[in-house]
């Protein structure tokens, strides 16, 4: 019977929100970020257990907030990497030994705390029937392509009907996804500046499967960010006094 472990990244400094602790440790209507995020996994049935890849010097702050928001599914907490890639990377051979090879792996970021149920049941039923699935959502905007020869200006777009944004969580069976990551790592492959486990996925060759997304799951980088995110709460409070 294979399960499903969600690894939650939460190794980041938070340094473009201009506070003295990590982004994912700040405190919203006394409640830190990172448990919102794992509250969504612990209440969700299809997750078995979760691993966070953590800041050094704050492990010990997350298990003891884990215990009293209850979050008895939280069994490992293993130390972040010098970027993102190698976060990941972490959380996913943290694993060896825990998994078998048709587990489903789920990826998300710390810092998205509004996880859907039905975005998060989607992704590990795509990932299920396809080995992987990521969420998406249609892109809105329209984008041009900037001119080489004046960057100021530009002569071409790109049909928006073709693009498809892609943000976490992200789940992959457990043989694929930690074969990967020693491929990638071994060969530089997918790793460096903003790669991510879906962009790396691709760098090596394999075909992602898109699944639902929603546009509350927005990930907490700035101010601006933490604001929308109290704004979301709030309103879900006002409903629950109607």
């Amino acid at each position: 019977m294979s399960k499903t472990v969600a690894i939650i990244i939460a190794g980041g400094s938070g340094n473009r929100m201009g506070q003295d602790i990590p982004k994912q440790f700040i405190n919203v209507y006394d409640k830190p970020i990172i448990i919102y995020t794992l509250e969504g996994f612990q209440h969700h049935p299809m997750v078995d257990e979760i691993g966070v890849v953590c800041l050094d010097g704050w492990h010990d702050v997350l298990w003891a907030y884990a215990r009293q928001f209850n979050i008895s599914k939280l069994k490992w907490v293993v130390s972040g990497g010098n970027t993102g890639q190698e976060s990941i990377r972490n959380g996913v051979y943290n694993l060896e030994g825990k998994c078998q090879d048709d587990d489903i792996i789920v990826i998300h970021d710390g810092i998205r705390p509004l996880v859907d149920d039905t975005v998060l049941t989607d992704v590990i039923h795509k990932a299920k029937e396809f080995g992987n699935g990521v969420t998406s959502l249609p892109y809105n905007e329209q984008i041009f392509v900037v001119n080489p020869e004046d960057d100021t200006t530009t002569k071409q777009y790109i049909p928006r009907e073709t693009l498809r944004r892609v943000s976490t969580p992200q789940a992959y069976h457990f043989k694929k996804l930690n074969e990967a990551y020693h491929e990638a790592f071994k060969k530089g492959i997918g790793i460096y500046g903003s790669a991510y486990t879906n962009t790396m996925m691709v760098e090596l060759g394999e075909t992602l499967h898109f699944a639902a997304g929603s546009d509350k799951n927005i990930k907490l980088t700035t101010k601006d960010d933490l604001e929308m995110f109290k704004s979301y709460l709030k309103m879900d409070k006002d409903s629950w006094l109607k």
